[in-house]
């Protein structure tokens, strides 16, 4: 018998992009009514947990920080994302694809994440409409 609903494994695809895995803790900042939902139900799927909110105050592996050109100081919201994140922790910024409404230019984001204390190591086309840049602390700071 054929089954038309996706899988676990369907349904964990794209949190496999994002390097989520079963276990860990991840942190959803910068909600909106605008963010993937498929997205959002694969890290919840591969991590086997909910994502947590902003007002989390313990340990996270992961930060999903959903971000649009005009939210703000990027550098401030980085700073505010690393702040519960564990030493191998990873932030990935979800920015709108080119082209599309509240895109963040890659300069932005090159100049944003050292000031924070961050380096971006690769992106990431998270779905249809975002795209993720991983960052990390540098090597040296681990």
């Amino acid at each position: 018998m054929t089954s038309t609903a996706p899988d676990a494994d369907d349904r964990k695809g794209a949190a496999l992009k994002l390097g989520i895995s079963a276990g860990q803790v991840v942190q959803e900042m910068g909600w909106d009514d605008d963010v993937d939902d498929d997205l959002r139900g694969s890290v919840v799927a591969a991590a086997g947990s909910e994502l947590v909110d902003e007002d989390y105050d313990d340990v996270v592996d992961v930060v999903l920080l959903w971000w649009r050109e005009d939210d703000g100081d990027l550098v401030d919201a980085l700073v505010d994302a690393i702040a519960i994140l564990a030493d191998q922790g990873v932030v990935w910024l979800l920015t709108p694809k080119p082209g599309r409404g509240g895109h963040v230019e890659s300069a932005e984001i090159s100049d944003a994440a050292p000031t924070a204390g961050l380096q971006a190591t690769s992106t990431v086309s998270a779905s249809r409409e975002w795209q993720g840049t991983r960052l990390v602390a540098p090597r040296a700071r681990r």
